[in-house]
């Protein structure tokens, strides 16, 4: 199943980078573990492509330059995903 909403996409970012953290954690304690590392590995692709579906349909997540924008310059002319009125 695809995420159709906003806020179901947001979440499904949320899942995946929590995911890739707790693998990047099992990973520094189990280096040698190549499933582990094709897990990680695969996540953080999945992460990143759904990172791009929701920064090219709602805008950036963070500020960091990760993230290009169109023209004109535009950070988010909508609400912050932790503000109150995203969730509405």
């Amino acid at each position: 199943m695809r995420p159709s909403t906003r806020s179901e996409l947001l979440r499904k970012v949320q899942e995946l980078g929590f995911a890739c953290v707790d693998m990047n954690l099992y990973l520094d304690n189990n280096p040698e573990d190549k499933n582990a590392l094709n897990a990680y590995n695969s996540l953080c692709s999945q992460f990143a492509q759904a990172r791009c579906a929701y920064e090219n349909k709602y805008g950036p997540l963070t500020n960091f330059g990760y993230a290009p924008s169109k023209y004109p310059w535009e950070w988010v002319s909508q609400p912050w995903p932790w503000d109150k009125e995203f969730n509405q």
